[in-house]
């Protein structure tokens, strides 16, 4: 009887390691997607290389895995006439000669690498939940069961990395809504709002206007929506909630629109 339990437990175990093998597997796969994706936003080759070199995409910490799935994700695959090259780096400072870099999350050296590089355009990409409050610029976040990301668009400005109009927007990838501010208080960093996928169906376009009630730590307390459409509201209004604001000495309402349009 001891036996044929041990042997329960050895067959249960196996198929166990077997399902999490899969689940990372296809998290694997939706993440490489992402990062070919966004790979589409760079405009202009890494520091001191010609216009025809490859486009380097850098994945930096965790192990080999990632690596080869995302290489057989893009292989066969150029942007703008640029073939794809996938690097593990081992070192920070070879990540300057990459155009896009992905973080993993099990990096612990991510801020002062970030740090490092925030006089270059390199796109930085990560999966932990700080690293848009490190100076990350696009962070892929698993939430309900499903891979989504947001954006730290002032360090994307910052670095000039700005989303391409072409193939990266028809892939549902970058949507970038006019934002429009009366502020008194400068951004530490803002999430673009998503172009909701039923508002595109339907052909639901126009102008959302908030109030944003904001602590003196910079968090955003409440949003208030003053006008817009319901769909394309419950999209600003859940971005502007993950913003960052300056410190400032007391709570304050900020005012803005953001324009939902082709």
């Amino acid at each position: 009887m001891h036996t044929r339990l041990s042997r329960l437990c050895a067959v249960i175990l196996v198929f166990s390691l077997f399902a999490s093998a899969q689940q990372t597997a296809g998290e694997y796969q939706v993440k490489a997607a992402y990062i070919y994706n966004f790979a589409k936003m760079v405009q202009s080759p890494a520091h001191g290389l010609p216009s025809s070199s490859n486009l380097i995409i850098g994945v930096f910490g965790g192990d080999e895995e990632f690596v080869k799935v995302l290489r057989n994700t893009v292989a066969g695959k150029s942007i703008n006439g640029r073939t794809l090259e996938i690097r593990h780096p081992d070192s920070p400072e070879e990540l300057k000669s990459c155009n896009l870099v992905f973080f993993r999350a099990s990096e612990r050296t991510t801020r002062a690498v970030i740090t490092q590089m925030r006089r270059t355009s390199v796109l930085l990409v990560g999966e932990d939940k700080d690293f848009l409050n490190e100076g990350g610029m696009i962070n892929l976040v698993l939430a309900g069961g499903k891979i989504t990301y947001e954006v730290n668009s002032a360090a994307l400005e910052g670095a000039g990395v700005h989303g391409d109009s072409g193939e990266a927007r028809a892939n549902n990838v970058v949507q970038t809504p006019n934002v429009q501010l009366a502020s008194s208080r400068s951004i530490a960093f803002r999430v673009l709002p998503e172009f909701p996928r039923i508002a595109a169906t339907l052909k639901i376009t126009g102008t959302v206007r908030l109030e944003a009630v904001v602590r003196p730590d910079g968090r955003v307390k409440q949003v208030r929506v003053v006008g817009g459409h319901p769909v394309l509201a419950q999209a600003a209004v859940a971005a502007v909630m993950k913003w960052r604001y300056e410190p400032a000495s007391k709570e304050t309402t900020e005012t803005l629109q953001v324009s939902f349009g082709p």
